[in-house]
């Protein structure tokens, strides 16, 4: 019947229902995910010219997402992530521990060494899980402990590729004080050591954090946030010998760890 051809070829040409409300949903993650990048703090102009999108589009999401706390309004009239992200934030972090916590147990088993896996939270590093070493003698790293990224081998592993500039930048606003007497305390020392890191493909702190401890990191390579993962134990047995045996486990851990966390699939 004609009509029923009309309806036929109006429902193969006209857009499935909600596919606008999914690009919106599309646009309004990579607006955050941008302002993240900028510092958590943007213009809208700012915003329309990383983006590509016109002014109306972001101004009518930016409400949207005002309105659900998500993003709040400055003085200014600059935008700024809101408080809501916190609890989100905060508990895909636990939940990034669980996930991470059988790799960890891996390289413990295959390492002897406590492992750790650490996030880059704004300018600081922040361990996000830990499985201890089975030794009497082991490191302790306090989930949740925040430490500055230029002391610690996870600092290194997760600053390695980011622009010089951009390192000086967070050098500049975080400072860079001697835990030890090895801590690296200088812009142009930390830039030569994320050289090396690049070319070594792994991350040392030496002594840097704590006397007596050393740690061998590597980045979480394509991890969905920046992490890295590391083994930390005493000098006096994470040497220049075993650094030779431990650093493949590490990478290879990594490697899989990082399968793991983007290996998602779409609900049927």
């Amino acid at each position: 019947m004609p009509s029923s051809s009309a309806s036929t070829t109006d429902a193969a040409t006209k857009p499935a229902a909600g596919s606008g409300g999914v690009q919106s949903l599309e646009r309004a993650f990579d607006l955050l995910e941008r302002m993240a990048d900028a510092g958590g703090e943007v213009g809208l102009s700012e915003l329309s010219a990383s983006s590509g999108l016109p002014l109306p589009t972001i101004h009518r999401l930016m409400r949207t997402l005002v309105a659900c706390g998500y993003v709040r309004q400055q003085a200014n009239r600059r935008y700024a992530l809101g408080p809501r992200l916190i609890r989100l934030g905060e508990s895909a972090s636990r939940l990034l521990g669980t996930w991470a916590r059988p790799y960890l147990a891996r390289l413990v088993e295959e390492t002897g060494e406590t492992a750790n896996m650490a996030l880059l939270d704004g300018d600081e590093i922040v361990y996000v899980a830990q499985v201890p070493s089975k030794h009497s003698m082991r490191m302790f790293t306090e989930v949740g402990r925040r430490v500055l990224p230029h002391s610690t081998g996870v600092g290194k592993a997760l600053l390695a590729h980011t622009p010089a500039e951009e390192v000086r930048a967070l050098l500049a606003r975080t400072g860079m004080p001697a835990a030890t007497e090895k801590t690296i305390t200088t812009p142009d020392e930390f830039l030569a050591a994320l050289e090396h890191v690049r070319v070594a493909g792994y991350a040392v702190d030496d002594n840097e954090q704590e006397i007596g401890v050393r740690c061998l990191a590597v980045s979480v390579p394509g991890a969905p946030t920046p992490a890295a993962i590391s083994i930390s134990g005493p000098a006096g047995r994470v040497t220049e010998a075993a650094t030779d045996k431990i650093v493949p486990v590490l990478q290879e851990v990594a490697r899989d760890l990082a399968t793991a966390l983007t290996n998602t699939s779409a609900p049927s």
